[in-house]
């Protein structure tokens, strides 16, 4: 590889990708034993990959009279994953503690607010007096 790009003579700049790509691959050979992923019968290209998220994402966005904003859908199709990959309660579990968190544990780390405002306007316990009839 790298003699490919030094027998054209090119430039530093030219060869940079080319650099940067071996040296990758000379670093990370326990990572490439494609030989061996394909005796295992594992897929080793990223077609399979991106075949499933395309159908996933068509599947729940190009619904019939849905429309979606770019936030909208990059919200709902991470849900959709961990539906499918079976980590829901998992993640649904975080979600809830995570929003714990912020919503509940600051309010009520000193008591109940409520409580305490009712406290503190001492209210009375009887009813206010009755109008007079005129």
């Amino acid at each position: 590889m790298r003699r490919s790009a030094t027998l054209p003579k090119l430039t530093p700049q030219e060869r940079k990708p080319v650099d940067t790509c071996a040296r990758y691959l000379l670093n990370n050979p326990k990572y490439l034993k494609y030989d061996d992923y394909l005796k295992a019968g594992f897929p080793i290209a990223t077609g399979v990959i991106e075949g499933a998220c395309r159908h996933r994402i068509k599947d729940r966005i190009d619904i019939t009279g849905a429309r979606w904003t770019m936030r909208g859908a990059e919200a709902v199709l991470p849900l959709g994953c961990l539906y499918i990959s079976g980590d829901w309660d998992e993640y649904w579990q975080f979600h809830l503690q995570q929003e714990h968190k912020p919503n509940h544990l600051a309010l009520y780390s000193s008591g109940i607010p409520l409580l305490k405002q009712v406290l503190k306007a001492r209210c009375s316990i009887t009813p206010p007096p009755l109008p007079i009839p005129v």
